[in-house]
């Protein structure tokens, strides 16, 4: 139980769906955690008990419908996915192929007999379900898939196929063992012509187990981590699948082949659909980052009793937590923990309005699906930079199994590239904001004065964040001269992100120019030429809007003493930021070597003022002591205290 600071600082972290986390913290006991050492086999067992096991009132299934028993929540959901996070990754990802992946298709893509026939039965897990997107050959690249779903009209069903060994569905969660329908994407193909990727149901094994005529099912062998999902491997000879299997919300199919759709163009039809499963970018994101809080909550609970050395002229060796260097190490990956949980929240938040939206609103639907592209990929990057520290962090005792950090390396380490490779990701996000300059100035060329360019983009760039109004009034209140202003002050932090986005983008903008003129007829070569600077656009971006959303959880603090902390928390978020990008920034002419150097000052004053509420911090994030499962935070202690009373002993007897 967490009390006084920390329980505020709780209270704020939990935002919108409080009662969704505490409803997992409440139900979901030592019986659903990770077991470290099991078997492949005894993983998959157990985890597919417990799919089934799962409260229903702990948000697993608040995306669906209310009329087939959710409670048309998707925010709420991807909540309850973050919260199974930290209770055992494989029961998340499962979870999250059964409800978010295989039940969202349903929802998103399919019509009222869709939902009839099925939605109730996935909810349950009585129709346990895969979705069979990605190919061996084709992972990224969607629009591209090799399978056919072929209409045949003198027949009156489609013919799904598999034409070669590159067009297997590969990687698919739920596939291997527990998988009874897939929702498949292929190419439709009806009257001779292609109209790109659509989506049908279906059936992969039957009641009794096995698969279905003209489907085959494999392994796809021992992994690295998730031992408890069967991800497997799909393949399709010439299946047959009724035409109202097709998940027909933005394209049908007339018994005589004729295709509609209310969308003509086929590539913007192929991402209004996959817009709609925008969801699944949202969930792995907040996983990434709530096994990372797990793995940091370890790592400082273990630095608070674990010693090494002492100084001339003390009789006890020094908390490991007392070291600058493991200062360095923990407190900055604490408060990036804290800035991607605000900038989750807001994400949740923004996907929730989008998709309460009457009217389909393109602008808010491109610029969610860029935020949840870009907060992905910057959130499991962390977790994979930050768990590796904490293993670190905790010397020998982050590598035995026991002491969990080792499992939540290995079943985090694949979300770098699932639900969407980063790197393409990044490309994804960084594109958005040049679809922004074309929208506002037309082609990349023939803008006129680049002066005008530059003030017009400042508006376009900036997108909306919670705190937008506040952001602006702190920044016009910086003086013009940064020398004049200390670098605590947050109208600096947020006026020198902003900056450097913009910067940067604009000089992709200049390359691409450059480019256009010399190799117009090359767009591929065009764009290529820059996407190291591409890549560079997206992550300033992401970190600005991080920053933002961190402002924003700041003025939701009604405690005083808690508020005061978080600022202190987002200084450090803010300054280590800085910090790590110093050579752009000085090269830039943004800081001058005697203004960075105060930077570097002022983040370790900050570790030091920090430091007493280390424990504080990570108790905030209210995890359960039987969620966190690690050996090392029961024994460490008991094993400090039994070698300080055995000195103590020792001094006596000497001195005596």
């Amino acid at each position: 139980m967490i009390n006084g600071v920390s329980a505020s600082l709780a209270e704020v972290l939990d935002g919108r769906w409080a009662h969704i986390r505490q409803a997992v913290r409440d139900e979901l006991g030592a019986e659903f955690v990770t077991v470290p050492g099991e078997t492949g086999h005894e993983a998959r067992e157990r985890v597919s008990r417990l799919i089934r096991e799962l409260p229903t009132d702990v948000g697993v299934a608040a995306a669906f419908p209310a009329g087939y028993g959710g409670s048309d929540d998707p925010g709420g959901s991807t909540v309850a996915a973050e919260m199974l996070a930290q209770v055992d990754l494989s029961l998340m990802v499962k979870a999250g192929v059964q409800w978010g992946l295989f039940g969202g298709a349903v929802v998103a893509l399919g019509t009222a007999r869709h939902h009839d026939a099925y939605l109730r039965d996935i909810i349950s897990a009585d129709l346990m379900g895969c979705f069979a997107m990605t190919e061996t050959g084709h992972g990224s690249d969607v629009q591209q898939l090799r399978t056919t779903c072929v209409y045949d009209p003198e027949a009156g069903h489609f013919v799904l196929n598999t034409p070669h060994e590159a067009a297997r569905k590969d990687y698919i969660g739920n596939a291997a063992r527990d998988g009874r329908m897939a929702v498949v994407f292929a190419q439709l193909i009806t009257g001779g012509r292609s109209y790109g990727v659509h989506a049908w149901l279906v059936p992969i094994r039957d009641g009794h187990g096995n698969p279905m005529p003209g489907v085959t099912i494999g392994d796809a062998g021992p992994k690295a981590g998730l031992l408890g999902v069967d991800n497997g491997r799909l393949s399709f000879d010439h299946v047959t699948v009724p035409r109202d299997m097709l998940l027909d919300r933005y394209g049908q199919v007339a018994p005589d082949g004729t295709y509609t759709s209310t969308i003509e163009n086929d590539t913007r039809r192929f991402f209004t659909m996959l817009g709609t499963l925008v969801r699944g970018r949202v969930t792995v994101g907040a996983a990434a980052s709530a096994a990372t809080r797990n793995a940091l909550t370890i790592a400082v609970r273990y630095g608070e009793s674990r010693r090494q050395f002492t100084a001339p002229g003390a009789e006890r060796e020094i908390v490991l937590n007392d070291y600058l260097a493991h200062q360095r190490k923990l407190l900055p990956a604490v408060a990036r923990s804290y800035a991607y949980a605000f900038a989750q929240e807001e994400l949740a938040v923004t996907m929730s309005e989008v998709f309460a939206l009457t009217e389909p609103d393109e602008h808010r639907q491109r610029e969610l699906e860029s935020r949840a592209a870009g907060l992905k990929a910057m959130q499991t990057w962390n977790a994979t930079r930050t768990i590796q520290m904490c293993r670190e962090a905790c010397g020998g005792a982050g590598y035995l199994a026991e002491n969990r950090i080792a499992g939540l390396k290995a079943d985090t380490d694949v979300f770098t590239t699932f639900e969407g490779d980063n790197t393409v990701l990044l490309q994804l996000v960084a594109k958005g904001l040049l679809t922004g300059y074309r929208d506002a100035f037309g082609s990349l060329d023939g803008w006129g004065r680049a002066t005008f360019v530059a003030e017009q983009v400042r508006e376009m760039v900036l997108e909306r964040t919670a705190a937008r109004s506040l952001i602006q009034r702190l920044i016009s209140a910086v003086p013009g001269r940064d020398e004049e202003v200390a670098v605590t002050d947050r109208g600096w932090h947020l006026a020198v992100f902003e900056d450097r986005e913009k910067h940067i983008l604009e000089g992709v903008i200049r390359r691409l120019r450059g480019g256009a003129a010399t190799k117009k007829d090359r767009p591929f070569d065009i764009f290529n030429d820059v996407q190291d600077h591409v890549l560079a656009t997206a992550a300033a971006h992401i970190d600005r809007i991080t920053l933002e959303a961190f402002v924003a959880g700041i003025e939701r603090a009604t405690d005083p003493a808690a508020r005061a902390l978080l600022s202190k928390v987002c200084d450090l978020y803010a300054l280590t930021t800085i910090e790590a990008d110093k050579a752009w920034f000085l090269e830039h002419g943004r800081l001058t070597p005697a203004r960075s150097k105060a930077v570097t000052a002022v983040v370790n004053d900050l570790l030091r003022e920090l430091r007493p509420h280390l424990g504080t911090l990570v108790d905030a994030f209210a995890i359960p002591d039987e969620w966190l499962n690690a050996a090392v935070l029961r024994e460490e202690p008991a094993r400090q205290e039994a070698m300080a009373k055995e000195d103590d002993a020792v001094r006596a007897a000497v001195s005596g």
